[in-house]
């Protein structure tokens, strides 16, 4: 598995969610200097599949985050398709329950020491109370996450995908072992877009975050490697 970040360049993640594969690579090549990894999420993943998780990782690992969430045998079966990709981290629905990511980290397991990173969503960085109350979910992002959090650990994930809301309640509680991926992550200024529960890169990483996840903020300025430079010059090394 990948090591934690030894750098602050290396704690940025970028999100290349677009559905053109070209633009993909592009950014790609220039932000590889910037970061610690790639984010090819759902959009790329569902435009180009297999070839673009491989053509993004000759630049940096590949984040592949397609939030696996469907019945145990379904997920096994799918995270078993993903493994010849090698990517660095997979993330699945915690939501999906214990037994589905048992069946992934068994899979998982197959592939040894080059196993993939196994990361449970909690709450999506979009939803906020109110979101959660329309889907039959009681209490607060936080309670939910707390919940969701522990159960996904317990079932063999080694890390979350939580807001930087939840970081440090996180990792106050579960202390230094579990990864944290933080997306949501906006430096100073910047549009939250459909991000309801936001911090800025120094906020999330003083969380407790492993990695920041930041997508339009670097993908959408005029110069991306720029963009990524300047969050990477304003995190702690």
């Amino acid at each position: 598995m990948i090591a934690r970040p030894s750098s602050a360049a290396a704690r940025i993640i970028p999100a290349l969610d677009t559905g053109d594969l070209g633009r993909a690579e592009a950014l790609a090549a220039s932000l590889a200097p910037h970061c610690g990894l790639l984010k090819v999420g759902l959009e790329l993943f569902c435009a180009a599949g297999a070839p673009a998780v491989a053509a993004i990782a000759r630049h940096r690992p590949v984040f592949l985050d397609v939030k696996l969430h469907d019945i145990p045998n379904t997920v096994a079966g799918a995270l078993r398709s993903l493994l010849p990709l090698k990517p660095a981290m997979v993330t699945l629905h915690a939501g999906g329950g214990p037994a589905m990511i048992a069946a992934a980290r068994a899979e998982a397991g197959k592939a040894g020491v080059d196993r993939p990173i196994l990361l449970a969503v909690t709450v999506l960085t979009s939803m906020d109370a109110a979101t959660l109350a329309a889907t039959g979910v009681a209490g607060s992002p936080a309670d939910q996450v707390r919940r969701l959090a522990r159960m996904a650990l317990a079932a063999g994930a080694d890390g979350l995908v939580c807001s930087p809301h939840e970081a440090a309640m996180l990792r106050a509680e579960l202390g230094p072992i579990p990864v944290l991926v933080v997306p949501g992550v906006r430096p100073s200024g910047s549009d939250a877009g459909d991000q309801a529960r936001t911090a800025t890169p120094a906020e999330a990483v003083a969380a407790g975050a492993d990695w920041i996840v930041v997508g339009r903020p670097i993908t959408g300025a005029p110069d991306p490697a720029a963009a990524a430079a300047a969050i990477a010059a304003a995190l702690p090394a």
